[in-house]
């Protein structure tokens, strides 16, 4: 099992940027990934990363303006957010799961979870 503890989070004006970390201990997983989920909706991913390959995926929603990234010496994970917008505000969960970056997206296929870091943007 690995354990996952999101850092980072908080307060920014709309157009700012966060950059959230998630210390992973533990076995080491195939993929490591983003999601949010803000008050009343589903649990939405956000981005993945391939821990030894480095390869990233990202929804649609975010490209563009979010970066997950890695350093495996350090045994952590990334989510760098830039021009964020109101409907950014959630809780933001690091996940871990086995297989390649493309084998799946949903909260199911994730085996690990840390327990969230709230962002929280303001007009």
């Amino acid at each position: 099992q690995v354990q996952l503890v999101e850092s980072g989070g908080g307060l920014v004006q709309a157009g700012g940027s966060l950059r959230l970390s998630c210390a992973a201990s533990g076995r080491t997983f195939s993929t490591y990934a983003w999601f949010r989920q803000a008050p009343g909706k589903e649990r939405e991913f956000l981005a993945a990363i391939g821990w030894s390959t480095g390869v990233t995926y990202y929804a649609d929603p975010v490209k563009g303006r979010f970066s997950i990234s890695r350093d495996a010496a350090k045994n952590m994970v990334f989510l760098q957010m830039n021009s964020l917008k109101p409907e950014d505000m959630a809780a933001y969960y690091c996940a871990a799961r086995r297989g390649s970056v493309y084998s799946g997206f949903s909260p199911v296929d994730f085996a690990s979870w840390g327990q969230g870091t709230q962002v929280t943007v303001s007009s």
